[in-house]
């Protein structure tokens, strides 16, 4: 099928996406625009319809609260996520929607399922005497007004369910992280791409800090090891719209 033509899809780095919708409607995946590579700050994000955090860790909740605050989005997210979030958000928790994995929240004509993620979640609370939990890490699979469906994998290794995700919900285009050390790299990637049984493909999570040491053409070479080289990986820099 290709990337959606009515679709704009917007890598601002690390796994900060910004999606704008068939229908005007604007999606933010883990905003944190502080990170290295974006080239836009967070104070100049003018729109958001529907937020979209995969787990607690600072570089993805990143600009989530300020954002919030701000443009008061929906906010659909892992259930303890929603009552820490309560306490802190201007309004309580009005904008906010606690749910699980394999439950699925309809914004309009959008549709959001919460899926697994094989990662950690937990960070430091203020006083930093101890780690905050802030529930299980996620994905998600969103399904757009014009049937076009975007799974963001968030944080994640391969896992075998994805081909369930795949088998479920038929992504069109599936986010994943291949920077390797705190997420799955190129090799893992790959095997993903096939569980999932996706022909587009866009890598996150990479290229932010040394570590993060996996690059698309790395991924390209492993889709081509499994025969997958007709997958399309679309790498835009930072701040480029795919479409």
């Amino acid at each position: 099928m290709g990337l959606d033509p009515a679709t704009t899809i917007t890598w601002y780095g690390h796994a900060c996406v910004e999606v704008r919708t068939p229908g005007g409607k604007t999606i933010l995946f883990d905003p944190w625009f502080g990170n290295p590579r974006s080239p836009k700050p967070a104070t100049a994000v003018t729109a958001c319809d529907l937020l979209l955090v995969t787990h607690g860790h600072s570089d993805h909740m990143g600009d989530a609260v300020a954002l919030a605050s701000r443009l008061r989005p929906t906010w659909p997210c892992m259930h303890e996520m929603s009552l820490w979030l309560g306490r802190r958000l201007p309004g309580g928790a009005d904008a906010l929607t606690g749910m699980n994995k394999g439950g699925t929240f309809a914004f309009g004509e959008i549709s959001v399922t919460m899926v697994g993620a094989d990662h950690s979640a937990g960070d430091w609370n203020p006083g930093a005497e101890t780690t905050l939990y802030l529930g299980e890490p996620a994905g998600f699979v969103v399904r757009l007004e014009n049937g076009y469906t975007i799974y963001h994998a968030g944080d994640t290794n391969v896992f075998g369910d994805m081909r369930i995700i795949g088998d479920l919900y038929r992504p069109n285009l599936a986010l994943l992280p291949i920077g390797g050390h705190f997420t799955m790299g190129p090799r893992e990637a790959a095997l993903a791409v096939d569980l999932l049984g996706v022909k587009d493909v866009m890598p996150i999570h990479y290229g932010t800090f040394p570590i993060l040491a996996g690059t698309p053409d790395q991924l390209r070479n492993e889709l081509s090891a499994r025969g997958l080289g007709d997958v399309v990986v679309h790498a835009p820099q930072p701040g480029q719209a795919t479409v």
